[in-house]
């Protein structure tokens, strides 16, 4: 396995992913509402039809690159020979799990806890302190961590079959 490569595709995906995420975000963070704290789902009203057409819009995309970035990193990887089904697998959860490192400390900590520019406040939750609750924002991690642990059987599993 070729940890530069690995490392290479995981900061693509994360650059690819961290800025269609963020123009979501400045677009209409209710895009994204069921991903903030509960406590500011909590008091600002539902989604639209329209917020859920654009839940959509942005969503399927960004569910899309986190799932075949991963796929085409690891197909390319097998292609050139050689390489285990362990091989495979580092690399497709190394390249998420890379992402959701990126994910938990700049996306979520940095900006969202720690700088919340104002594109990210929904209006009616503005001075939350769920705003800086970094603490949900480590169990997410937690939680991409094995997501990213089984995504990369699934993709190893597949690919080496193939």
């Amino acid at each position: 396995m070729d940890l530069a490569y690995t490392l290479l595709n995981g900061l693509i995906l994360s650059l690819l992913a961290s800025l269609w995420l963020l123009f979501s975000l400045w677009i209409n963070p209710r895009a994204f509402l069921q991903d903030y704290p509960r406590e500011i789902q909590e008091i600002v009203p539902p989604k639209t039809q329209a917020e859920k057409r654009l839940s959509l819009f942005f969503g399927i995309p960004f569910m899309l690159l986190l799932l075949l970035f991963p796929v085409f990193s690891t197909l390319y990887l097998k292609a050139q020979g050689g390489v285990t089904f362990g091989g495979l697998w580092l690399n497709a959860a190394g390249v998420m799990f890379i992402f959701n490192i990126v994910d938990w400390l700049i996306l979520d900590w940095l900006i969202f806890c720690t700088l919340t520019p104002r594109f990210l406040v929904i209006p009616g939750s503005e001075g939350m302190p769920a705003y800086k609750n970094y603490g949900f924002h480590f169990r997410g991690c937690f939680k991409g961590t094995g997501l990213s642990i089984l995504g990369g059987f699934v993709v190893a599993g597949i690919l080496f079959l193939l």
